[in-house]
């Protein structure tokens, strides 16, 4: 495998505020890896970075070449973001809202053509949404938007999915069919992910690596079995909980401990 993202030693901060200190992290074409941390712990700073929003001190490398020798328009088909809220202040249908992933790869003045509606269905299809093409987005419920904001991005055709908190906002049943989603659509189309998440018992079922952040730093990287530790936990988040296996499978059960 290559490595699809790689970052050394990154530093950023907001004023005076450090933010991130001394990042260095190595991402496999077609990995899925999860982001934890508490908030302010740097997780969607460090999304914004990869994506080449914000610039950090260090370096960023996307396929092996600095993030700054890339325009915006080539990282924009290289990445695609589903932000953690997406506003759209007008009543467009489904379909044009998907549409618009695919605004990189032509002419601003251009309209789309028979290529732009295809890969348009076909995310559609990915993400089970045809049957709401002609839907306005406002009526749809909080889980059948998500999926329209995942289905534009992946009509940007990108190698790799930036995501902060997928699933929040969302009932359990909605985050569970979110993140499946994301699974699939890892395994099926080898789609490089990585994700900004809160919920530890979802990313322990999910995600087979995750990067705890903790003060701005990589606190620990690995497996969940090797991540989510009750000593772990405890220091970055500053409450005591019990970690237990969930049957045979390396997930983990995460509650409170009184």
């Amino acid at each position: 495998m290559s490595t699809a993202v790689q970052t050394d030693k990154l530093a950023f901060a907001y004023k005076d505020k450090g933010v991130l200190d001394g990042v260095s992290l190595s991402v496999e074409k077609g990995e899925m890896l999860g982001i934890l941390g508490p908030n302010g712990s740097g997780k969607t700073t460090l999304l914004k970075i990869l994506s080449g929003v914000l610039t950090a001190k260090g370096e960023v490398k996307i396929n092996g070449k600095t993030i700054r020798s890339y325009g915006r328009r080539e990282l924009s088909r290289l990445f695609a973001v589903v932000p953690q809220e997406s506003q759209v202040s007008f009543p467009y249908t489904v379909a044009e809202i998907v549409l618009m992933g695919r605004a990189s790869h032509h002419n601003p003045l251009a309209f789309e053509g028979e290529r732009d509606r295809e890969v348009a269905r076909r995310s559609m299809e990915l993400t089970g949404i045809m049957s709401l093409s002609n839907r306005y987005l406002h009526e749809l419920s909080g889980g059948e938007k998500q999926r329209v904001i995942i289905a534009r991005a992946l009509a940007q055709e990108p190698e790799i999915l930036l995501l902060d908190e997928p699933s929040a906002f969302l009932d359990l049943k909605h985050q569970v069919q979110i993140l499946e989603l994301l699974r699939r659509l890892n395994r099926e189309r080898q789609l490089t992910i990585i994700a900004a998440l809160h919920d530890l018992n979802l990313a322990a079922l999910f995600f087979p690596r995750l990067v705890m952040l903790g003060d701005g730093r990589i606190y620990h990287d690995g497996t969940p079995k090797d991540v989510l530790t009750e000593e772990t936990i405890e220091e970055v988040y500053g409450i005591r909980v019990r970690v237990e296996p969930d049957g045979p499978t390396p997930r983990l059960f995460i509650r409170a401990s009184v």
